[in-house]
């Protein structure tokens, strides 16, 4: 009797160990699925309309047997960057950039003393400098980007990022992200969402610092650009020039003809902020299917700025008044966020 028991017991000894490692590993998936399902994978956003749509959508396109299921393949978001994804008050970054570099290359041109609008900036005003509008505006970044090679570009930016301050926060330019919508970038990602910038800013200038930004790689930024010559150097290397001529604005109407161009697919989801992304979001709900249109409405001038309808550069106007019936999410930073940069405790 003893001998069957202390069989018996050796036995379910056994049985114990060899299940344990199994159902230990079932038990921590069990506990795994768990933390995914009740983690908040937009954390610095307040819970809301505007959250719960984002999450709904997501859910829906990306559960298999869902009317609205999306395949992966066409899992397609597009970003604009400049008031999106950053911040562009004062003015766009990478103007301030440009003027950065007017100043820099002057010793070399006694001319601009006497012609604008470089004699502005020279004088620090940059009021009367970018009084021209447009004109203005594309002639100091024409002339501070050309003439060199995509390479020396590249570290003129990467300098520049490493030395320029915010006005406001006194933090670095690449460090004035908005926490939300990194998090947002995040979290279509991790749901098989491909994530692309199409943006009006300078495809160069952003292709230096987005990835480690917003984790989106040089190939899936679509912006404004420079003609590029290519080149044989006196040492027989091949090297790419800038030139001083304007090659595509992606910008209104640019954005969806630079989607088709360099994308090949229509969106399903489309962010912006500015009258400038109208065209994209317009473009992005016409597909058949779920779609969704986001646009940021900055509403926070403690934390931000607040503007919109009046604003020197990033007017929200024409797509605050059609938001609704196009059928956009609209966020307001200020009720919708609970910090706006990664820095903000």
């Amino acid at each position: 009797m003893r001998k069957k028991i202390i069989l018996s017991l050796i036995a379910l000894g056994v049985l114990v160990a060899c299940s344990s490692p199994q159902d230990k590993t079932a038990k921590k998936a069990e506990d795994d699925v768990s933390k995914t399902e009740t983690q908040d994978p937009l954390p610095s956003w307040n819970d809301g309309a505007t959250k719960q749509a984002i999450l709904d959508f997501v859910k829906k396109t990306t559960t298999e047997g869902s009317a609205d299921f999306v395949s992966v393949k066409n899992r397609i978001a597009t970003f604009d960057n400049d008031g999106n994804l950053w911040s562009e008050q004062p003015l766009y970054f990478q103007l301030i950039f440009a003027m950065d570099r007017i100043k820099a290359m002057a010793k070399d041109h006694p001319e601009w003393e006497n012609e604008e609008p470089y004699k502005s900036i020279l004088e620090g005003n940059v009021e009367k400098a970018l009084s021209g509008g447009t004109k203005s505006i594309l002639t100091l970044v024409m002339t501070s980007h050309a003439g060199m090679t995509t390479n020396e570009f590249n570290a003129e930016v990467s300098d520049w990022l490493e030395t320029a301050k915010h006005p406001k926060t006194g933090k670095p330019y690449n460090e004035m992200i908005y926490q939300p919508m990194v998090e947002l970038l995040e979290y279509l990602r991790a749901n098989e969402y491909k994530t692309f910038i199409v943006s009006g800013g300078g495809v160069d200038f952003m292709r230096v610092w987005v990835e480690e930004a917003y984790g989106i790689p040089p190939h899936q930024v679509i912006g404004s650009s420079n003609k590029v010559k290519y080149e044989i150097n006196e040492a027989g290397t091949p090297a790419l020039i800038k030139q001083g001529e304007l090659n595509f604005i992606d910008d209104k109407e640019g954005k969806p003809v630079g989607i088709h161009q360099y994308i090949g697919m229509r969106p399903v989801f489309a962010s912006g902020n500015s009258d400038g992304d109208y065209q994209m979001l317009e473009y992005t709900m016409a597909g058949e299917g779920p779609r969704f249109g986001l646009l940021l409405h900055h509403t926070d001038s403690v934390r931000e700025y607040a503007y919109d309808r009046d604003s020197h550069i990033g007017q929200l106007n024409k797509g605050l008044d059609d938001a609704e019936q196009m059928g956009w999410t609209v966020i307001d930073m200020k009720n919708d966020w609970k910090r706006v940069y990664p820095f903000e405790k």
